[in-house]
Formats: structure tokens, C-alpha cells, sequence
């Protein structure tokens, strides 16, 4: 207290200039009309001043949240999308689209599983594809898969909710394959370098084939029944081989593109392939 009265007594005169002047300031406005006008012109326009600089500043900071929301909402509605394409996608794999590929006599012989693509190479040399359907689902190792357009590959391996496929763009994967309405089949392989062409070697070199041939599954394996599109021939070439057609074949599978795949089961797959081990064991 006795430091705040020594503060209060030292700084005495400036206490009563400011009283002095407040004093002034009040007769000078309250008996002056002109003075009293520009002081409250004054006042307002600072007053309006401050006032449109603190809305600015809070309307910029509304700005920015208001952005931020918008960010925010766009990503919901870009993965709802997404979600909404892939949907698209099942229910079209399950639509017609598949029964030009597959014949009807053989549907019902197989059970067939609609999966997405989470993963697909197609420009190395051993490419793979990764599904979101696994043993959980009825996955097994060695079942064919096909798309809208034709076939795809086969599955290799096998985890809960995950699967990975040969595809045919990968010189592992052998597919015997036929012409359309012929009966003489080769084997289809991958040459890695064009995505969009595999070669059906083994053909004997005494048929005559064209441009133009459609080339289906053979049926001579347990994985895919006869008569499902495979591509189109666009060459012919028997200096390829000595004694045999080779044929290069627009693969009819849009790889770049794929997105759903179906995978086929067998019913009768083991019991087909058990009796053939029987009988080599026989022989």
C-alpha cells in the first residue's frame, strides 16, 4: 500500500494533466457543436474501421474451416465412389456379360465365386494378379478364373481372405486351347512381351488356319471346361516351328482394365483328377 501511495504521489502531475485534459476535452465537445460532430465522425469511422478488419480477419478464419470441411467432405465423397464403382463392377460380373465367355451346358457343372482385383502387374515378365476372396470364401489352389472377356489364369496360392492368380500374361501359365469349331488343339504361353498377344504353339501344320479364328479352352484339364473365349488369331506363321502352326493370339482379357474376376469351381475336379492318378498308377 505505502509503494503504491509513493507511485500514485510521484506520478502526480501526469494524473492531473490527464484530468486536465479530460476536463478540456468535455467543455470543448459538450459547448461545441462542430467539434463534437468531427469527434463522433471520427470515433464512428475508426470504430467502422476496426470493426470491418476484426470481420475480415474472422471471415478469413471461417474461410480456412469452411475449406478444410470441404477437403474433408470431397475425400468421403471420392471413397464413396469408389466403393459405388466397385460395386458397379460385382454386380456386372454377375450380369450376362459372362455367358459369352462360359456356354450354359457347362454352368452347371461349377460353382462360381465373384472377387475384386486389389493387385495386377502386367508389364514384368511374371506378372500376378491378388484378389480379395481367400480359403474363407471357397478359394482353393488350381481353379480357373475368367472376366467379361474370357479367361484370366489360375489361382496359385491360398490364404483366408486372400488369393493370387497365374495369370496368362506369365510364362508359367500353360493353357491347352483349341480354334472354334476345329478339333486339333496346342498349348497358349505367354512370350513376355506384349500384354495383349500370347502364342498357341503345337498345332499340326497340315490344317489350315486364319485370321480372324476364335480361340477357346480345349476342356483337356480338370480347371477349365471346353468352349470358354480365350482370344482372336490375328497371325499365322509355320516357319515358327518345323513341324508345327504357331499362332499369334489377341488375348481377348483387357488386363489393364481388370477389375472383377470370377472363379470357377469344379465339383468335379477331384474326383476327375483322382481317377486319372489311379489310372496312371495302373499302368
Amino acid at each position: 500500500m505505502q509503494k503504491l501511495l509513493e507511485f500514485l504521489i510521484g506520478k502526480r502531475h501526469w494524473f492531473v494533466f490527464i484530468l486536465c485534459e479530460v476536463i478540456s476535452f468535455t467543455f470543448l465537445f459538450h459547448t461545441n457543436a462542430y467539434q463534437r460532430n468531427v469527434f463522433l465522425g471520427s470515433a464512428n469511422s475508426a470504430v467502422g474501421y476496426v470493426s470491418s478488419v476484426s470481420s475480415y480477419v474472422l471471415s478469413y478464419t471461417r474461410l480456412r474451416e469452411e475449406n478444410k470441411r470441404l477437403f474433408e467432405r470431397n475425400g468421403l465423397l471420392e471413397m464413396e465412389i469408389l466403393e459405388l464403382a466397385q460395386q458397379l463392377d460385382i454386380l456386372k460380373s454377375n450380369q450376362l456379360a459372362y455367358d459369352h465367355v462360359m456356354p450354359d451346358s457347362i454352368a452347371e457343372d461349377y460353382h462360381y465365386i465373384t472377387a475384386s482385383v486389389v493387385n495386377n502387374s502386367v508389364t514384368r515378365l511374371s506378372n500376378y494378379i491378388t484378389i480379395d476372396k481367400g480359403a474363407e470364401d471357397g478359394i482353393e489352389p488350381d481353379m480357373g478364373v475368367v472376366s467379361v472377356w474370357g479367361v484370366v489364369g489360375i489361382v496359385s496360392t491360398v490364404k483366408a481372405h486372400f488369393s493370387v492368380i497365374i495369370p496368362l500374361l506369365n510364362p508359367k501359365s500353360k493353357l491347352s486351347c483349341k480354334l472354334y469349331g476345329g478339333d486339333f488343339y496346342g498349348s497358349l504361353s505367354w512370350d513376355g512381351r506384349d500384354m495383349r498377344y500370347a502364342y498357341l504353339e503345337e498345332l499340326p501344320n497340315h490344317v489350315e488356319f486364319h485370321e480372324g479364328d476364335t480361340v477357346i479352352t480345349s476342356g483337356f484339364s480338370a480347371i477349365f471346361p471346353a468352349g470358354i473365349w480365350v482370344g482372336t488369331v490375328v497371325e499365322t506363321d509355320k516357319t515358327r516351328e518345323h513341324n508345327f502352326y504357331s499362332l499369334k493370339v489377341k488375348l481377348a482379357t483387357d488386363f489393364q482394365r481388370l477389375r472383377s474376376v470370377r472363379v470357377m469351381k469344379n465339383h468335379y475336379q477331384e474326383e476327375r483328377l483322382a481317377v486319372e492318378r489311379e489310372a496312371k498308377r495302373n499302368d
